[in-house]
């Protein structure tokens, strides 16, 4: 190769390494501005410090302990408004979320039987874990804990022009705002909402489907284009409002397998199951349910193996009545 050759080469080289510098700047500089972006429109927040003993998963799957928290500020103490525990695996690019019926009559270690929301109330993410892993034998390694607040601004940063959803009847009690039956574009506030309302036949049950159904919608928000886009924004965003223990860098690992295998569904499983329950009452606690809990352990495992195909979904008999 001549000397002309070679400098023609090296001037190619280096100009390809100049386009890629600059767009490694260009791509921190976008993150970093966005970022900010979504810092500048946040709350300052207080949150109490939690200790989390969670258990890595054998298989390298990610799973995660999603706390939704009502939290007020009358009141010193929050319970769960939903508990569910949502599963990556970054070797199949697939996603799975349980929802676990906070009306589920349980043992808690250290105290005595309550429904299990009430574990968030007594002991915080640990003890929610340990109640968990002591009556399903589930292995959890991290948590993430999120007010409505920080819901509804997540939502907002994420879709300014709202999120698509087929709302199956006017809902009106008790979510803070009035929604009426068909396709709808509902805003954060909404959303949360449609997502909280539980004042029908279905009850807690049909919360915990609505749930799912908005978990699987805003999942295709994000994963779309614009949303990968907004990512920087969201993150910034959403940082006051939720607690984890899930590190910066671990986080972002997580989101770079989730963009490159994209999942094409999010897999739901609530437990109870069907036929593996019934309702119950007890003194302290109000209406509850009794599970079998081998049955639903079974499922549980079943489902986060693999063999989703063949689990049962939650049934819709609950009572309004449930508290």
């Amino acid at each position: 190769m001549n000397r002309q050759k070679r400098h023609k080469r090296k001037s190619r080289v280096l100009k390809l390494a100049s386009v890629m510098l600059a767009v490694c700047v260009a791509a921190i500089g976008y993150f970093v501005n966005q970022y900010q972006a979504g810092v500048s429109t946040a709350e300052t927040v207080e949150h109490e410090e939690f200790k989390f003993k969670g258990e890595k998963s054998i298989d390298n799957k990610v799973n995660v302990l999603l706390l939704g928290v009502d939290a007020r500020p009358d009141e010193e103490e929050s319970r769960t408004d939903s508990i569910m525990v949502a599963q990556y695996d970054p070797k199949e690019g697939s996603a799975k979320v349980i929802s676990i019926m906070r009306d589920i009559y349980t043992e808690i270690p250290g105290y005595k039987n309550y429904k299990i929301n009430t574990a968030f109330y007594l002991g915080g993410p640990e003890l929610v874990r340990e109640t968990l892993k002591n009556n399903f034998d589930l292995d959890i390694e991290y948590y993430a804990l999120i007010d409505f607040t920080g819901f509804e601004k997540m939502v907002d940063t994420l879709a300014p022009d709202g999120i698509e959803i087929d709302v199956e009847k006017k809902m009106s009690a008790n979510i803070g705002v009035s929604l009426e039956p068909g396709l709808r574009t509902l805003n954060g506030k909404e959303l949360l909402g449609y997502a909280r309302f539980r004042k029908d036949a279905e009850a807690d049950f049909g919360r915990v489907r609505r749930q799912q159904q908005v978990i699987n919608a805003l999942k295709d928000e994000l994963l779309s284009a614009k949303g990968l886009s907004k990512m920087p924004k969201l993150i910034g965003t959403a940082q006051p409002y939720i607690q984890t223990n899930l590190q910066a860098a671990e986080l972002l690992n997580i989101m770079k397998s989730i963009a490159i295998h994209r999942p094409e569904q999010i897999e739901t499983l609530t437990v109870p199951i069907q036929n593996s329950y019934s309702n119950a009452r007890y003194e302290g606690a109000g209406l509850a349910l009794d599970i079998d809990f081998e049955k639903n352990k079974e499922a549980i495992h079943s489902f986060l193996e693999g063999d989703s195909a063949n689990h049962e979904r939650g049934s819709l008999t609950v009572s309004e009545e449930n508290g």
